[in-house]
């Protein structure tokens, strides 16, 4: 089977992270996000992937290579501009099979992928899309169905009376490539508003899917999905090395402090005395954190180095950043790349210090 990853955003919600690091590889709890995708594909019978790209494509193959150092065959096309999930499938056409996989690139799932392509075969859908539901599809777009999963109609952001159902696209699509006709080359379009709905009735189906189910586009999305990954609540290869007791530390690491579960903590890190890290917290490799901080439910990347006396919570920070004594970063906020904080600044309400800025002691009180 063959899958086409649209992974060609720009990540915009998830600045500064995604500055200067493309969204599909930016780090996820001990690994690129994309490989999450690659591998949930792989493990069901997926060994073609085709990746559309745009923003940073480069660094994008820099990272992933051709696949196959993760058991499949990897090939990327680039979009000259932006065309929407519509143009972007076109885009690729030359490059898919006669039935292929078409997925949003910013989802973190464990959904039985091989259920939908199943049901696909069996209805003789021209395209069949997984379904989810979710406790608030206001915010969403509703898929009705038939009993037999025959789709009859998408309500975008219903009003209460209109909610029926629950269950939204989850942006995981079986298409077969006479679907592509419906396309023209080179021009922006959404597979979503300018595709499906001209199909309905003219077969295409949802597949009601239970499982793992999350958009990881945004700072509290992103850190929700790394704590249900050190936990377990979505199935994915770290569960088995995180064990029974939702706990990795890697040999190397200096601790003179406290590690509480869920916690993962990679090698080269250094823990100073009396500092308490988790539950809920990521130490990329090489982090060190001085004496009697705290750092619960935050992702610190590679070779950070967090001052004495600090807090952190609810926060991302990213790799190679220096964070003085005696500061607070709470309240989901994100620290760019290269960020250097001075002592006693407080950086809180969701706020965001892109790349390479630097700040002196006592700078800032958010």
């Amino acid at each position: 089977m063959q899958a086409l990853i649209l992974a060609g955003g720009e990540g915009t919600r998830l600045r500064p992270l995604t500055t200067t690091v493309p969204k599909p590889v930016v780090p996820l709890v001990d690994r690129p996000f994309i490989r999450f995708m690659i591998d949930w594909l792989h493990g069901h019978g997926v060994e073609d992937v085709v990746m559309s790209c745009g923003h940073l494509a480069s660094g994008v193959r820099n990272v992933l290579g051709d696949g196959s150092a993760l058991g499949i065959k990897l090939r990327y096309v680039e979009e000259p501009r932006p065309l929407g999930t519509g143009g972007a499938l076109k885009y690729a056409e030359p490059l898919l099979a006669e039935r292929f996989l078409m997925l949003n690139g910013d989802v973190l799932t464990d959904l039985d992928l091989s259920a939908q392509i199943e049901q696909h075969e069996r209805t003789g859908a021209l395209a069949t899309l997984a379904l989810t539901p979710v406790d608030d599809p206001s915010a969403y777009g509703l898929v009705r169905t038939t009993s037999s999963g025959e789709v009859t109609e998408f309500v975008e952001k219903p009003s209460p009376d209109q909610i029926d159902t629950n269950n939204i696209s989850a942006g995981v699509y079986v298409l077969d490539r006479s679907v592509l006709e419906m396309l023209e080359a080179e021009q922006p379009a959404s597979i979503e508003r300018d595709v499906f709905p001209r199909l309905v009735g003219e077969g295409l189906y949802g597949c009601v899917a239970e499982g793992y189910w999350l958009d990881i586009g945004t700072p509290e999305r992103y850190l929700q999905g790394t704590y249900d990954i050190l936990e377990a609540t979505v199935a994915t290869p770290v569960a088995q090395r995180m064990g029974d007791g939702y706990l990795c530390v890697e040999r190397g690491v200096e601790n003179r402090g406290r590690i509480i579960p869920s916690a993962l903590v990679e090698s080269g890190c250094r823990i100073g005395e009396g500092a308490r890290i988790g539950g809920r917290v990521v130490l990329e490799h090489g982090v060190s954190v001085g004496a009697h901080t705290t750092i619960e439910r935050a992702v610190v990347m590679q070779g950070a180095e967090i001052g004495a006396h600090c807090s952190l919570n609810g926060c991302i920070v990213g790799g190679g950043v220096r964070i003085g004594d005696h500061c607070t970063v709470d309240g989901m906020s994100v620290l760019g790349e290269g960020v250097t904080l001075g002592a006693e600044n407080t950086v809180s309400n969701g706020a965001r210090i892109f790349p390479g800025v630097e700040l002196p002691d006592g700078a800032i009180l958010f």
